[in-house]
């Protein structure tokens, strides 16, 4: 063997080892990231890992989320979307975290909806992939649910776009469709809200003139018993 061919083998085996321990630190790093410990290092998380333990999400079926289940997609085939989240989102949330007070939990309400509506449009890029983790085909009862469940075939609708405040506190509902469109945050419109409440009171209007027709059925029914009584004596 000649010294050129030890030193091609040497290179070779160099580089199979530096590749080696540049696959452990990318994961290794990468799993490290993505502990509850490390996310609520920073003050500001503290707030919503306490929302997650009363939500009905947690202790479920026996499982116990963490941040990463729902915030960081997981799996070899998703590794690119979690160093990618933390690379941009991590140093984006790091660099608010240094500029803004989170000291109390009214100040972290000040900027709640901007953050739910970030970690939202994650999970529309991702078609919440993470969601799909553990829900996976989902079949929802009534014929309402169903029909909102086929919006995913036909409307390229996903998961966050219906299911928004489930685990933390409540932010205003956007659209994500709209924002995407607009590259901002759009609120929903109020109006469904509205129409739902209309379309209530609407019913109960109806329930009260069905008893009031009722009544005034058993009180003519009454009268006439009483004159009939009236005629036989």
């Amino acid at each position: 063997m000649t010294r050129l061919q030890k030193g091609s083998i040497g290179t070779l085996l160099v580089g199979v080892l530096l590749g080696i321990a540049l696959i452990v630190v990318v994961f290794g790093g990468e799993a490290a990231l993505s502990t509850e410990e490390f996310c609520t290092s920073c003050h500001s998380m503290t707030y919503p890992q306490s929302e997650l333990k009363k939500s009905t999400h947690y202790g479920a079926l026996g499982i116990n989320p963490t941040c990463k289940d729902c915030h960081i997609p997981q799996g070899v085939s998703n590794f690119h979307l979690a160093v990618a989240t933390h690379a941009i989102d991590g140093a984006r949330e790091l660099w608010l975290e240094m500029v803004n007070d989170y000291s109390t939990l009214e100040k972290f309400n000040e900027r709640r909806g901007e953050m739910a509506h970030d970690a939202r449009m994650n999970l529309k890029k991702w078609d919440s992939i993470t969601c799909r983790t553990c829900h996976k085909k989902p079949a929802p009862p009534g014929e309402f649910a169903q029909a909102q469940h086929k919006k995913m075939e036909t409307e390229g609708a996903t998961c966050i776009d219906c299911h928004q405040n489930l685990v933390h506190e409540e932010a205003p509902e956007t659209d994500l469709n709209a924002s995407l469109a607009q590259g901002k945050m759009v609120l929903k419109p109020e109006d469904e809200d509205e129409g739902d409440d209309a379309d209530e009171g609407d019913e109960e209007e109806v329930e009260v003139e069905v008893e009031e027709t009722q009544d005034a059925d058993e009180g003519d029914s009454s009268s006439a018993e009483h004159d009939d009584d009236g005629d036989e004596e």
